[in-house]
Parts: C-alpha cells; sequence; structure tokens
C-alpha cells in the first residue's frame, strides 16, 4: 500500500444526522462502500477498488453538527496548529488523541472554512 505524502488531503468526512440515507446516497452516486467502526457512530468509505478506506461517515445527533470536510495529514498537528494561527486562521477545536493514538484538530482558514488536520497511530 502506498504511504500517502505529509500535507496532502488524505481523508475526508462527512458528519451527518441521517447516517443511513447518507450511506445510499453515496453508495448509489459514486459506489462507495461502507464498514461500521466497532466503536459506533462512525462508518468507514472505501472507493471501489481501493486498498484501504479514503474517509468516514460521521453519525451526528443533529443536523446543525452535519458538515463535509477534508482533513490533511501532517507530521505535526500542535506544529499544524500554531501555523493556522501565524497564517491568519483559527483553530476550531484544538488536537485531540484518541486512545488508538490518531490525533487530529480542526481548523478554519481565513473565510471561515474549516478542514482538519491529523496523524495516524505510530505503527
Amino acid at each position: 500500500m502506498t504511504v500517502p505524502a505529509f500535507n496532502t488531503v488524505t481523508w475526508f468526512q462527512v458528519g451527518t444526522d441521517a447516517p443511513e440515507e447518507a450511506r445510499r446516497f453515496y453508495g448509489d452516486m459514486f459506489g462507495w462502500t461502507f464498514a461500521g467502526d466497532p466503536d459506533g457512530g462512525y462508518d468507514l468509505i472505501s472507493y471501489p477498488g481501493a486498498e484501504a478506506p479514503s474517509g468516514g461517515v460521521s453519525h451526528e445527533p443533529d443536523a446543525s453538527r452535519n458538515h463535509a470536510m477534508f482533513l490533511v495529514l501532517v507530521e505535526d498537528v500542535d506544529a499544524a496548529c500554531d501555523r493556522t494561527v501565524q497564517c491568519g486562521g483559527k483553530v476550531a477545536m484544538p488536537a485531540l488523541t484518541t486512545p488508538d493514538g490518531l490525533t487530529f484538530a480542526y481548523l478554519e482558514d481565513p473565510s471561515g472554512n474549516r478542514f482538519g488536520v491529523f496523524r495516524p497511530p505510530a505503527s
């Protein structure tokens, strides 16, 4: 499997209060397939012929939290947060590390567009 380069968009997320409808829509539209995350609340998205998932559907409690965003693979999430502020953006959600070691943060560009940065767990 090819390892993606740092500072490239390598993941996307669709947040929805209607995950079944999202799975049906994107599956019918693009042929994407879905696998539930064992922890629940998140479905992994795979493209036809892909070696690994490329995105996810986040189950949101209500429509006010619906979203679509891209995530960029970075070497250092905290440094990316600092650099965002230096470049005129904002940190919408500071770095968080999950129990399995995934570290991510949500940022905003100067126009208020939200995106994410992440570093996968060390293998």
